[in-house]
């Protein structure tokens, strides 16, 4: 009987046969007519059209430069340097290569490609306005120029009587622009919200620290920060200029910043179009104080700057009713910001601090309390919605186990 079975047993069970694991093959390399065709398919796509716009850069920007150069030994900095041909040309290549990095989107979007790797500045209830990509493409170009000519001034200190003769200043300045085209591209392709939010914060340090040192008057500070913007020089159009892109900039980040606010009822979607409207004036706000120098329009000047101060007190008090979902630790820090500026504003007024450090201080505040709202509520977007899906496994799983006990 036991013969039998094992005999059955061993004839009915055939063996298992082994497969082996097919070796997996990579993606073949996608070639330059097809990066063409489709330049924001994927993100290899992207980059490549990336090389070949900086390639395509270096190549018009160092015949350029060549024929510039020619016959010539360039001071490294300073009217009629190199520093100054790579600044001015990186500020042209990054307008171009912005405005190709938005219409690379385009062309995905209309080729029907999904974008959830690649989301953008796409948010339920934000839309991009064509002033708005106005400014982020000027806070670009105005970053690229300014950054140019630091780096060009650092280097003549760096090596002071050196000169670059022509073939190798069209090469560096080439090299110069087609990194800038590169970086802006891929800036411009890829712009978040988050992204968005840097841009502001180094074009707000660039800016005004390309006004402080090209300030004709070095004892600016004695008065206060708006002095920047009255003299008739370079420093005055870099400082108002400064602030209107700027207040630009801030009013797109409040648009994105509080469209991934979740809202349901009347009551929240009332809150939050409050803190959006608060945080559009503080944008307007600051972009007016650049309109309208304190020389020329002393009182109106002064307003839109208290408007400013009173808008962002109003949101950060509010912020809890407004938005009650908001982490208590950042409503929080936004009261101590407040505490602060009220011990500056004391300070100020009983003579042991002058106004432009109130001001400084009280503006980096502010602008980093936006970008932190902005990464808070996107934080607040990407939460689970239950209370279970944020529960440690053990405590998920430990009625099931017992029931099954």
């Amino acid at each position: 009987m036991s013969r039998a079975t094992v005999s059955s047993s061993s004839v009915g069970t055939a063996p298992t046969p082994s497969i082996a694991p097919t070796p997996s093959i990579a993606p073949a390399p996608s070639s330059i007519a097809r990066v063409l065709r489709h330049p924001a398919a994927t993100a290899e796509s992207l980059e490549s059209i990336a090389l070949l716009i900086g390639a395509a850069t270096f190549v018009v920007g160092g015949l350029v430069a060549w024929i510039v150069f020619l016959g010539r030994d360039l001071p490294i900095a300073g009217p009629g340097s190199l520093g100054e041909f790579v600044a001015i040309g990186a500020a042209l290549a990054t307008i171009v290569a912005f405005v190709l990095g938005r219409l690379v989107l385009r062309t995905r979007r209309s080729a029907g490609f999904a974008d959830a790797t690649m989301p953008g500045l796409d948010a339920p209830g934000a839309r991009i306005h064509w002033f708005d990509l106005t400014a982020i493409a000027l806070a670009h170009a105005f970053i690229a120029l300014l950054g140019w000519v630091g780096l060009a001034d650092l280097l003549e200190q760096s090596f002071q009587g050196a000169v670059v003769f022509t073939i190798p200043g069209a090469v560096l300045a080439g090299v110069g622009m087609a990194v800038t085209a590169y970086a802006v591209f891929l800036s411009s392709a890829h712009l978040t919200p988050m992204l968005l939010s840097f841009v502001l914060a180094l074009f707000l340090v660039v800016g005004a620290l390309a006004s402080m040192l090209s300030s004709s008057d070095p004892l600016w500070w004695k008065m206060n920060l708006s002095a920047l913007g009255m003299t008739n020089d370079i420093s005055s159009l870099a400082f108002n200029v400064t602030l209107i892109v700027a207040g630009v900039i801030v009013t797109t980040i409040a648009r994105y910043a509080t469209a991934v606010v979740p809202a349901t009822t009347h009551v929240e979607v009332r809150g939050r179009n409050i803190v959006r409207v608060g945080m559009i004036l503080i944008g307007t706000f600051l972009a007016c104080v650049g309109i309208f120098p304190v020389d020329q329009f002393f009182i109106l000047h002064n307003t839109v700057a208290t408007g400013m101060a009173v808008a962002y007190s109003v949101l950060v008090i509010g912020l809890r009713w407004f938005i009650p979902s908001m982490p208590r630790v950042f409503v929080l820090l936004g009261y101590v910001y407040v505490g602060v500026i009220v011990v500056l504003a004391v300070f100020f007024a009983t003579g042991y601090y002058n106004l432009t450090a109130v001001e400084l201080v009280a503006a980096v505040l502010i602008f980093s309390w936006i970008i932190v709202f902005l990464r808070n509520s996107g934080a607040m977007h990407g939460e689970p919605k239950t209370d279970a899906a944020a529960a440690p496994v053990s405590e998920v799983l430990a009625p099931t186990s017992a029931h099954r006990v």
